[in-house]
């Protein structure tokens, strides 16, 4: 069976209703960055990094996976599928998707912010309870904080994602601008004459070449790939 490789980035789940972080009205232009997503917002001031996710679980509960999201997971029909994404919502997962690398965290989990990759201390969160109370401790004794990699943190899955990278038979890229690193190089770990296509609604330049961009939103192009890929029998 083919490896089909999927990287996803925020245009993926913005069908969906969440909102993307660097768009003109995104939540980096709401939120400062450095307060809420970077270790020192953290250890300066947890209370504001806590509500902050506290917020963004509340406000996107009810969000549901669009047709993008099931498409990808529909591929795996027809080949051995892996999806990395650059998202913390858990949309592939819920549409389907068997094999999932996050590489910036989850947004439904707690970790210890002593060591955030220990998953002995990891806490699942849900949907009916997407908070967690100020002071709440891990099991190491730390207070617990967002399962998230902070800006300036290392990207412990990336090396797991380049490997995935460099086996995938075709690879496909959907909403992300390939601007944010280490997530935009997995492209170059993919090996020459594998097709590679980018489904976004925008103009992207790649860092290769040979890249064919469908240029259309993410259930739209999937749509269009999927009839293309997975040709009725």
């Amino acid at each position: 069976m083919k490896k089909i490789v999927v990287l996803t980035g925020a245009g993926m789940s913005a069908e969906s209703g969440i909102s993307t972080f660097r768009d003109a009205d995104g939540l980096w232009e709401k939120y400062p960055v450095q307060q809420v997503a970077s270790h020192e917002g953290w250890e300066a001031d947890p209370t504001l990094v806590n509500n902050f996710y506290n917020m963004l679980r509340t406000k996107y509960a009810d969000v549901k996976p669009n047709k993008g999201h099931e498409l990808v997971a529909a591929l795996q029909k027809y080949y051995d599928v892996t999806v990395v994404t650059q998202n913390v919502d858990n949309l592939h997962e819920r549409a389907g998707s068997q094999k999932v690398i996050h590489l910036h965290g989850e947004l439904m989990k707690m970790c210890s912010s002593i060591d955030p990759d220990d998953e002995r201390y990891h806490v699942q969160l849900t949907a009916e309870n997407p908070t967690v109370e100020l002071g709440t401790k891990a099991g190491d004794g730390s207070l617990l904080r967002p399962f998230i990699v902070f800006f300036g943190e290392a990207v412990p899955m990336i090396e797991p994602a380049a490997r995935e990278a460099m086996e995938a038979d075709i690879f496909i890229i959907i909403g992300t601008s390939l601007n944010v690193y280490p997530a935009a190089g997995l492209v170059r770990y993919v090996r020459a004459g594998v097709p590679i296509y980018l489904i976004d609604p925008k103009p992207v330049h790649a860092p290769v070449s040979d890249v064919e961009q469908i240029q259309k939103g993410a259930s739209e192009g999937m749509n269009e790939l999927f009839s293309r890929l997975c040709p009725p029998k």
